[in-house]
């Protein structure tokens, strides 16, 4: 099945310039376009998108405030991948914290684009890892945010499980992972599940955030 994508800009050239690029590949589909972020609850509800690639600035709803309330309320939500002008932005470090999977810059190539929605989709590694790094490192409280070193104490992970998550911080894909650690990909997989369930995180991005935010793994 093709990846189902929804794409929500209020600039009507950059929906065109990232229908062509995604339509051209046979294994993603363009379901819809809104224009801005108001219109995104609906339309995942009646499209039911795999993939939302959203941009941060809204004149209505903004990508940040829309993907709290998508998360919020929809059941089973589609990955979210924010599409933004500016790369070092304290809105996209929020969108992440909200719950966006990554995100990508509108002045992408082509194939930077295919690469972001296929890897949101299929969530087995980090969508620009040192680009998170670095809004960690700006934005993420030096390590101090009481609520993510609240999650990671309560999530008393496994020496193990705190082996793959700085791997996860990295960048690297289950596989990667495996073969770093010298074990199958599908105790990889465990841990990382295990690791997601214990921090409360809904994906390696979220688990990331938390690590950074946390004081776990320094981004610096």
């Amino acid at each position: 099945m093709p990846v189902r994508v929804l794409l929500v800009d209020d600039e009507p050239l950059v929906r065109a310039g990232l229908r062509a690029v995604l339509e051209a590949q046979p294994d993603i589909e363009v379901a819809g376009e809104a224009a801005d972020g108001a219109a995104v609850i609906p339309l995942v509800r009646r499209l039911r998108p795999d993939v939302v690639a959203m941009d941060v600035r809204m004149p209505l709803l903004d990508g940040i405030e829309a993907t709290r309330a998508l998360l919020r309320t929809v059941p089973d939500p589609p990955k979210i991948l924010v599409v933004t002008t500016f790369e070092n932005d304290e809105y996209v470090y929020e969108a992440l914290r909200a719950g966006a999977d990554g995100f990508l810059l509108k002045r992408a190539r082509p194939a930077e684009i295919v690469h972001a929605v296929r890897l949101i989709a299929e969530s087995e590694s980090l969508l620009f890892p040192a680009s998170v790094r670095q809004l960690a490192a700006e934005y993420g409280e030096g390590g101090g945010n009481r609520a993510a070193r609240a999650a990671l104490e309560r999530a008393r992970l496994t020496e193990r499980e705190g082996e793959v998550l700085r791997l996860m911080t990295r960048g690297l894909s289950n596989a990667e992972i495996a073969a770093r650690l010298v074990v199958g990909t599908e105790t990889v997989k465990s841990h990382v599940s295990a690791v997601l369930a214990k921090l409360g995180a809904r994906d390696r991005t979220q688990a990331v955030i938390t690590a950074y935010e946390s004081g776990f793994v320094a981004p610096g």
